[in-house]
């Protein structure tokens, strides 16, 4: 049964995704914020689909710690659920930093071009980060939350992955404060995996975080110590190897 109703989710991503990228290539000419809405429908429906074909349902925790202002967004990373989620769901209009080479892929990275992101060109080294500060700073000044992964990649459930610091100081280079998410998506969609289980996803917002008077390694530090404490609060059993 697992396996159909995953096969059932996978045909239904591959079938729509590529209608849907056209309609997003044909709607370029709208302004940026009727591109998002429409753009942000598919994940939308795959978020929709994950939980009426999967059984994957989702709640949310601190949904009030949301702020009506700038932000940086930095979140656990266990799915490729959470992108989802986070792009269609949050109050916000967001972006994530992201390599620019995703633009070359067909369809996907056709709509996500159009989005007015923040990707990084890696062939420039160094200067690619103040390229995101730079573009960072747009995106926050026109309303939008940029998104980071401070793990950088989808973490298997119970194990903690390095943080890294380009979150932390682009908050602290912009000034604008952090909002840390916790979220355990990988107890139903483990990374690189086809077969999705049924269960709840919690995603837990909190506290907003102050970069003002910090250093980049400081913020992160809390970050860090946020998030991973309130994943022993989501799911305790997978820590408790761990002190």
């Amino acid at each position: 049964m697992l396996w159909i109703r995953s096969s059932l989710y996978a045909a239904f991503l591959m079938v729509t995704v590529i209608p849907y990228a056209l309609i997003c290539v044909l709607c370029a000419p709208l302004p940026l914020h009727w591109r998002f809405r429409i753009t942000i429908g598919w994940p939308a429906m795959g978020i929709w689909a994950a939980k009426t074909i999967c059984g994957i349902r989702w709640q949310v925790k601190g949904w009030e710690n949301l702020p009506d202002g700038p932000a940086i967004v930095l979140s656990k990373h266990q799915s490729a659920w959470e992108t989802m989620f986070l792009i269609s769901h949050l109050p916000r209009e967001v972006c994530f930093v992201y390599k620019r080479e995703l633009h070359r892929v067909p369809f996907f990275g056709w709509g996500l071009a159009l989005l007015r992101m923040i990707p990084i060109d890696r062939a420039k080294g160094r200067d690619a980060f103040e390229q995101v500060v730079k573009v960072g700073q747009q995106r926050l000044d026109e309303g939008r939350w940029p998104i980071l992964f401070p793990e950088g990649t989808r973490i298997p459930p119970g194990k903690v992955g390095r943080y890294k610091v380009g979150g932390a100081l682009l908050a602290t280079r912009t000034g604008a404060p952090v909002i840390p998410i916790a979220v355990n998506a990988g107890e139903c969609w483990p990374r690189n995996a086809f077969i999705k289980r049924p269960g709840l996803v919690t995603v837990s917002v909190g506290p907003l975080i102050a970069s003002e008077g910090l250093t980049p390694e400081q913020l992160n530090t809390r970050v860090q110590d946020w998030i991973e404490t309130e994943m022993r609060v989501l799911n305790p059993e997978r820590y408790r190897k761990f002190p």
